[in-house]
């Protein structure tokens, strides 16, 4: 009888494995590229993908523009906190949710039980000039769209450094991004889990 050969422990074999049944969770600014990087993650993987955004909007039948101007931000947010919980549900995927996502308590909370979480972190100058070319995001309908992202940095780049991995988005091929976020996933999953001094690793 012929030997089987043995199937080649590629990056991508190995973080399917040790995300197992738990779902990549991508957090971020807006302009960090979750949702590019995400599908390109998930052709990766041979994983779903899902954008919250999208699904928020499936399920409301309102853009996301539109619920802000209707039922305001709170209202939004308690309804992504319901689809985000949702979909962690129907694990195992490749996730990107909303910038403001990952600031609520419960859904942190979430994400750590049924999720690997993955900050894609951008510089100022790299955000603005990817929110430009897509207009319309509530949070920048103002005087001083600048001057709200840098005020939402310094309230969210904190709790967004609780997330397991942060990967450095930057002005590189989103292919070579997905890679640093692959390479990124692989150290953090071969590390001791139990070590809590080891969360988080930085691709640069």
């Amino acid at each position: 009888m012929a030997e089987s050969r043995p199937t080649a422990d590629t990056i991508e074999s190995r973080v399917r494995r040790g995300v197992g049944a738990r779902s990549i969770v991508l957090v971020g600014l807006m302009g960090a590229g979750k949702s590019t990087v995400g599908k390109r993650l998930s052709s990766r993987l041979g994983l779903i993908f899902k954008d919250a955004d999208h699904e928020i909007e499936a399920a409301a039948g309102l853009t996301i523009p539109d619920i802000f101007a209707i039922y305001g931000e709170a209202s939004f947010r308690d309804g992504e906190e319901r689809v985000i919980a949702r979909l962690l549900r129907e694990g195992p995927m490749v996730l990107a949710t909303g910038g403001g996502a990952f600031m609520r308590p419960e859904t942190r909370r979430r994400i750590a039980e049924a999720g690997v979480s993955v900050w894609l972190k951008a510089e100022l100058e790299v955000l603005m000039r990817r929110v430009r070319k897509r207009p319309g995001r509530p949070l920048l309908q103002n005087e001083d769209p600048e001057g709200t992202m840098r005020r939402l940095m310094d309230t969210r780049h904190p709790v967004y450094g609780d997330a397991d991995v942060i990967v450095v988005s930057r002005d590189v091929s989103h292919d070579r991004v997905v890679q640093d976020v692959l390479e990124a996933l692989d150290a953090y999953l071969l590390r001791p889990q139990e070590d809590p001094s080891l969360r988080g690793v930085a691709a640069q």
